[in-house]
């Protein structure tokens, strides 16, 4: 099994991934999910910062003297309507409790403290529908670099059946250059229904990193650099979070010369 595909491990706490700094090899960029029923959990954000993504299911977050009780809206993702979110600044004890069931994601990057606490309601987030054809899909901006945060962009993506997305292929991974920012990035998919998958490859101009996985409902996909595509299959849809991080706020990628050309309005001229 790839290095960069996270399998799913029930915890007793509902913890079923963990994504660290530590155990990804990389600087910036955490992630857990957690699978709650009946109970509660305590979180620390010690240096980081947090957005709690409320997936599916209903939950409250009681941070300091701030109660979010019982938000949420959506019995699965894949309603697709934008959820409910929290963030959360550093140094910060969080207690999420359900009564049912939630699917929570925590999405974590280092920060300096800037931001106060605040929810982000479905009516904060923006929604927009990105390409043609079969590399259509359906985009969440949670927290992107137009709302305030220190390191953390966050993102869901809808991507129907046959489709591709995160396509053309892109890359932000370099540091010193002016056309791109360094962001280390993980994938949290889903699957409608469950038992599908999908195809994600995640690879290099060299090909000095070259790996094409097939992931499957909750599996975590670690991108350190390169281009990372998907595509689905017949027959199911697909869910993803993004979550990305790096040294500078700011979302600059460059897309791979030999596709370059899906973007063409040439190409998209058929789909009119």
């Amino acid at each position: 099994m790839s290095v960069l595909l996270s399998k799913p491990q029930a915890q007793p706490n509902g913890l079923i991934q963990d994504i660290t700094p530590q155990n990804a090899n990389w600087e910036y960029v955490g992630f857990a999910a957690y699978q709650l029923e009946n109970q509660s959990i305590t979180l620390e954000s010690g240096e980081n910062e947090l957005c709690l993504v409320l997936i599916a299911g209903k939950g409250s977050v009681f941070v300091d003297e701030h109660r979010f009780e019982n938000i949420g809206n959506r019995t699965s993702p894949f309603e697709k309507i934008p959820p409910y979110s929290v963030y959360v600044p550093p140094r910060k004890q969080v207690k999420v409790e359900t009564s049912g069931q939630l699917e929570l994601a925590v999405c974590k990057a280092p920060s300096q403290g800037n931001y106060p606490i605040r929810l982000i309601t479905p009516n904060d987030v923006g929604v927009e529908k990105r390409g043609v054809g079969n590399n259509q899909r359906l985009v969440h901006n949670i927290l992107p670099e137009t709302e305030p945060a220190d390191s953390l962009l966050v993102v869901e993506v809808f991507t129907d059946e046959g489709n591709t997305s995160s396509y053309p292929s892109h890359k932000h991974d370099n540091k010193n250059s002016e056309q791109e920012t360094y962001l280390e990035e993980t994938y949290y998919h889903r699957f409608d229904p469950p038992q599908g998958f999908a195809l994600q490859r995640v690879y290099t101009d060299d090909r000095t990193l070259d790996e094409c996985m097939a992931v499957y409902d909750k599996n975590v996909v670690k991108v350190p650099k390169g281009y990372h595509p998907v595509a689905t299959i017949a027959g199911y849809n697909n869910y993803y979070l993004n979550v990305m991080a790096g040294p500078v706020r700011q979302w600059k990628f460059t897309w791979e010369p030999d596709h370059l050309w899906i973007n063409s309005e040439a190409y998209k001229s058929k789909f009119k």
